[in-house]
């Protein structure tokens, strides 16, 4: 592709001028990721623009550098090398469109799937990449196929990295794409460029209050998805106490699904309905409503909202024209995901689910739903991740006092956090509870796998533990340094340990 192709609605012919034929086989955002034949993409960053690396850059073979002039500063866009230096305003908001073209709009040629809210959208991504044909995936435990999965650095990776990322799953045969969208991949315009068919709202609740400042600043950021051009349909969760801001601002020209555990449904949306929940040693089961028909689901997940996440992915599948019939079937093919209610322990041990909540919300849901499957206590050992919105911690300290009978508090991802801070502000939260509570034991032990130790040594074999918080994650991260740690590897040892 050409410089002029590439750029053609964003500069005009006099700011390429000479190099208006230039071939452009590659771009990139990162210096050391420069090859000859690639434009540098220069972003204005929070921390530092990127022409601050524009040398490195240029001596890597960059043929040409596309920068944001805003944010610039003292750094210098004057350069003897003979490669045109493109100013484009704006440059975050467009980089989405830019790379969709030079990568030849690749979601335009798929069925792409978005799927936001607080909690859910990894599991619905994954359950859809399960039971869907040729379906490709995106999100936080990865991207590609679902048996092949390459890491991802965040849920939603960067505007020029989705691109990529798209035109090599349509390369692989892809037909269908199941993408969770984060509100910051939202917010920074990391999807911009992406033709999204559909989009799925799995509920909204308190998270990331650290970088939206205020619920309705995170909101406004999830409804961003729905002014992606092309969106045939939005799949929406009724019983969300959001869902009728959502529906409020789908574009006209939307067809609108919608899902309730609550017996909810909504005039001129069709609507999927889950009753008779019930939880059992195998999963969980439940009547399914939708249209004139009813199925009995028996699924091998754990905890009740999960029946939320099937009955997304199944009102997904009608809107996207699978017939009922089929959906119904494909359903029987849901398996459990690591790290998401993940079930460890039994038959003569106490049940253990590990599950990644990590919002007040995602917390109150696990425990509740752990309180099912539990004959006597309920042990939680959880913490909260340093760096992060800190008006949640509280929160979940005072859910684990008022939903366990054992709550031990320990460390997460500390970050650059003191870990103790960190857990005298969840404690905040467990003082009030255990005031109208007092059968909560609060303990705190800091040391994450000391934590799940000792609690495996105490517990009964009837009782029911809850390892919250980190989920599939497989380190630790303090100070910068990523410290190998997962909860299932030390929840196997000490159940080793424990049966001798």
């Amino acid at each position: 592709m050409t410089l002029k192709e590439l750029l053609k609605d964003w500069v005009s012919n006099n700011q390429i001028s000479e190099y208006a034929d230039n071939p452009i086989i590659g771009l990139a955002l990162n210096s050391r990721d420069i090859i000859k034949g690639y434009a540098f993409i220069a972003l204005a960053g929070s921390r530092q623009h990127g022409m601050a690396y524009v040398d490195q850059a240029i001596n890597n073979g960059a043929c040409a550098i596309i920068y944001d002039p805003s944010g610039i500063g003292s750094l210098s866009v004057e350069h003897s090398s003979n490669i045109p230096m493109i100013a484009i305003d704006e440059l975050t908001e467009k980089l989405g469109d830019i790379a969709a073209r030079f990568y030849k709009n690749p979601s335009e040629q798929m069925t792409v799937i978005g799927i936001t809210g607080t909690n859910g959208k990894t599991s619905c991504s994954q359950f859809l990449s399960q039971i869907l044909d040729d379906c490709g995936i995106i999100g936080t435990l990865g991207w590609g196929e679902l048996s092949n999965l390459q890491k991802t650095l965040n849920t939603t990776p960067d505007a020029l990295e989705t691109q990529r990322i798209l035109a090599e799953l349509l390369s692989s045969q892809k037909k269908v794409v199941a993408m969770e969208v984060s509100s910051h991949g939202l917010d920074q315009g990391r999807v911009n460029g992406v033709a999204f068919k559909g989009a799925i709202y799995t509920n909204i609740s308190r998270d990331h209050l650290d970088y939206h400042g205020t619920m309705e600043a995170y909101l406004q950021a999830k409804l961003l998805l729905l002014n992606a051009p092309g969106l045939a349909f939005v799949v929406v969760n009724l019983d969300d106490a959001f869902s009728d801001q959502i529906i409020a601002v789908v574009p006209e020209n939307v067809e609108v699904w919608g899902y309730s555990v609550k017996g909810k449904a909504r005039l001129g949306c069709r609507c999927s309905i889950a009753e008779n929940i019930l939880n059992t040693d195998e999963g969980i089961e439940f009547d399914l409503h939708s249209l004139v028909n009813k199925h009995r689901i028996k699924v091998p997940l754990y905890g009740d909202f999960n029946v939320e996440n099937v009955l997304a992915v199944f009102t997904t599948m009608l809107a996207i024209g699978v017939a009922e019939s089929e959906a119904i079937k494909r359903l029987a093919n849901i398996k459990p995901i690591t790290g998401r209610m993940e079930r460890l322990g039994g038959q003569g041990d106490p049940l253990i689910f590990v599950d990644y909540a990590h919002t007040p919300d995602a917390l109150d849901k696990v425990l509740a739903s752990a309180k099912k499957h539990c004959t006597q206590a309920l042990w939680v050992v959880f913490g909260c991740g340093g760096d992060r919105d800190k008006g949640k911690r509280p929160q979940m300290g005072r859910i684990a006092s008022e939903r366990a009978n054992h709550a031990i508090i320990t460390d997460d991802n500390p970050r650059f956090e003191n870990g103790l801070d960190i857990v005298n502000q969840i404690l905040k939260g467990c003082v009030i509870a255990s005031d109208s509570m007092t059968s909560c034991n609060v303990e705190i032990i800091q040391d994450r796998a000391q934590a799940i130790q000792s609690v495996l040594a105490r517990a009964s074999a009837k009782d029911c533990i809850v390892v919250a918080g980190k989920g599939h994650e497989n380190y630790q991260e303090l100070n910068g340094i990523r410290l190998d740690f997962s909860d299932s590897e030390v929840i196997n040892d000490a159940l080793k340990a424990r049966n001798g």
